[in-house]
C-alpha cells in the first residue's frame, strides 16, 4: 500500500475548521458506522503498542459516511496521542497527519 497524501488529507479537513467539536462529535456518533453498525464488544481492543495496519483501518471504515468528520474530531481531541482506528486511518498515519493538519490550521503540532 502506498503512503497516504497527508497534505491532501489536511486540505480536505479545512472545511471542518469552524465546526464546533460538539457538533462533530454528534455527527460521528450518530452517523459513524462503528457506532451503530457494529457491536462494540465485537470490535478488537487495541492497546497503545498495537497499531492496526492501513488495510484493516480501510476495511473497518469502508462505506462510512463520516470518515473526514471522524478524522477531524480525532485530530482535535487526541492529537499526536491518538490510538486505534479513527477516520479510516490507523494511529500511525494519524500521528503523521497531525503536524501537517496543525500547520495548515496556522498552528504548531503539540
Amino acid at each position: 500500500m502506498t503512503e497516504p497524501d497527508y497534505k491532501e488529507m489536511a486540505a480536505r479537513l479545512v472545511r471542518y475548521a469552524a465546526v464546533p467539536g460538539h457538533v462533530l462529535s454528534e455527527v460521528v456518533t450518530t452517523d459513524g458506522l462503528c457506532f451503530w453498525a457494529f457491536d462494540r464488544a465485537d470490535m478488537p481492543e487495541l492497546s497503545g503498542d498495537e497499531s492496526p495496519d492501513r488495510e484493516l483501518a480501510a476495511r473497518m471504515c469502508a462505506g462510512c459516511p463520516v470518515i473526514d468528520e471522524c478524522r477531524e474530531l480525532e485530530l482535535r481531541t487526541a492529537g499526536p496521542d491518538t490510538v486505534g482506528v479513527w477516520g479510516a486511518l490507523p494511529d500511525t498515519d494519524r500521528r503523521a497527519l497531525y503536524p501537517v493538519w496543525a500547520r495548515r490550521r496556522g498552528g504548531e503540532a503539540r
